[in-house]
């Protein structure tokens, strides 16, 4: 079934590799998680079942190297990878990662009392760039919902603040029925919409802002009076985060659980692990998911659906913004043409008048 030539390229790949203190950079993981397969097993699962074989072969070549490498161990594991995130992060298998995870973030002790269903009806036909959405209540029954974005162009604060409302909305509903007629509207506890940014929008960029990359926002009056008001977010640039780790390293725990979250290099992981353990059994979670081939082979797939689809969105949303350009361009130029016809009307009215004077 499988071709010579993806053999053979494919053994070479898996031979190479830089030595470093014994062991081979390409197997570096592999040597602190021996469950991670070499890519010639990995390969040989995929050629011996037909179904994944032609799966495989469907996927463009810098995919599949990818697919590889990540299940190989010769490259870390993306864990903003949709599947991956909530496969280490779900509630309800690991409550205590993302409490962890959320206390960091949020400056105060948290424990998640439940997983609520992501039952919306705001945003499901709008494919935005949105890669996971966990939402979950915490002890205080106030809300918490975690999005991923790939792409932070198309999340500007509006967006934030319509999911939010969403997010406050389908509190509110849910209390209102549990409570019946003792509902009271201080029944409704905060909601906090956590958003990290894989590549985040421009203004995070901006000079004054271009070295935080943890951001809070809630409302205030202008006076100072303490009216609760029960919106509240946090933005995380992870690009900025890298260039902060790069820097100057890990400085605390929240960092490294972005470095954790953020980085794919086995080196950077082992790095990480060893300053940080208790992110081994978070790694060791996701190659065990590497060894189911079909399952995992599926995930990889959708995520490369997700991406095809933000590719197209990203271009539409580029083409309209070329379009609206260059119609507002040519209304000012219709403008401008306007107006010097009319300068042209007039002139051409003076010189004929001052030729009836000469006359």
């Amino acid at each position: 079934m499988c071709n010579s030539t993806i053999n053979c390229q494919s053994a070479f790949q898996a031979c190479s590799g830089i030595l470093k203190g014994g062991i081979f950079i390409s197997n570096l993981l592999q040597h602190y998680f021996p469950i991670i397969r070499t890519r010639q097993e990995v390969l040989d699962d995929i050629c011996s079942r037909t179904k994944l074989y032609y799966l495989y072969q469907s996927w463009d070549p810098a995919s599949q190297q990818e697919f590889l490498d990540i299940c190989s161990g010769a490259k870390g594991v993306k864990m903003l990878y949709d599947s991956f995130f909530k496969e280490i992060m779900n509630p309800e298998y690991a409550p205590e990662r993302l409490s962890e995870f959320l206390s960091l973030i949020l400056g105060q002790t948290i424990r998640i009392l439940d997983v609520l269903p992501n039952d919306s009806t705001r945003l499901s036909a709008d494919r935005s760039l949105i890669l996971t959405d966990i939402v979950v209540e915490l002890e205080d029954h106030s809300i918490a919902n975690v999005e991923i974005q790939k792409q932070g162009y198309l999340f500007p604060g509006q967006r934030s603040a319509c999911y939010s409302a969403d997010l406050l909305l389908r509190q509110y509903q849910r209390v209102r029925s549990i409570r019946g007629k003792h509902f009271t509207y201080k029944d409704v506890k905060n909601v906090y919409t956590i958003v990290l940014f894989e590549q985040s929008p421009a203004v995070f960029h901006r000079p004054e802002y271009q070295d935080i990359y943890l951001h809070h926002a809630f409302s205030v009056t202008d006076t100072g009076i303490p009216i609760e008001l029960l919106q509240k977010y946090c933005f995380i640039p992870l690009d900025i985060f890298m260039k902060h780790f790069h820097n100057k390293g890990i400085q605390n725990d929240l960092d490294a659980w972005l470095a954790f979250l953020s980085i794919d290099d086995p080196e950077l992981i082992v790095t990480l692990l060893s300053q940080y353990p208790k992110f081994r059994d978070m790694y060791a979670d996701v190659y065990e998911l590497c060894r189911n081939m079909e399952d995992i082979m599926g995930l990889f797939s959708k995520e490369l659906q997700i991406l095809d689809e933000n590719t197209v969105d990203y271009m539409i949303d580029e083409m309209q913004a070329t379009i609206d350009e260059l119609k507002r361009n040519n209304q000012e130029l219709q403008t401008s043409n306007q107006d010097l016809q009319s300068q042209l009307a007039h002139k051409e009215l003076e010189l004929q008048q001052l030729r009836q004077q000469a006359r």
